[in-house]
Parts: C-alpha cells; sequence; structure tokens
C-alpha cells in the first residue's frame, strides 16, 4: 500500500523538521538572531513549534532526545 505520510513503527510521536527563513519570525525572535538567516523549526505531531535550531542536524539529536521520531518536512 502506498502511503503519503511515513508510517510510525516506532511508537515514539513524530517530530516535524522543517526549514525556515529568519524573515518568517516575529520581530521579537528576530531580534535574538542577528546575523541568522536561515533556521530550522521542529513541530510536534499536533503542529505545535517546540523548537527552533541553526542547524538540520541539530534538530533531528534534539528531537531524539526527546524521545520523538524527527522527518523532514520540505
Amino acid at each position: 500500500m502506498n502511503s503519503e505520510f511515513p508510517i510510525n513503527t516506532s511508537g515514539r510521536p513524530i517530530a516535524y523538521v522543517r526549514p525556515i527563513k529568519a524573515s518568517e519570525l516575529p520581530e521579537d525572535i528576530r531580534d535574538q538572531l542577528p546575523g541568522v538567516t536561515d533556521l530550522y523549526a521542529i513541530h510536534h505531531e499536533e503542529g505545535e513549534r517546540l523548537a527552533l535550531v541553526t542547524d538540520r542536524t541539530m534538530a533531528f539529536v534534539m528531537a531524539r532526545q526527546n524521545d520523538m521520531e524527527p522527518v523532514s518536512v520540505h
């Protein structure tokens, strides 16, 4: 069977990791990121943003450290 969505066989919640531009963030957050243009957002299965990091690998590590199964979203 073909599935459009990843099948989670680990039993852990999925963490969605997606690239974002700093310009998409609220001004108060951008003010804390001088010189940063690209980030990665980590989202819970239900869409809530959990964290912002500057490195994709760090996003995956952070998700796994919090017992979540990271997947990329484009």
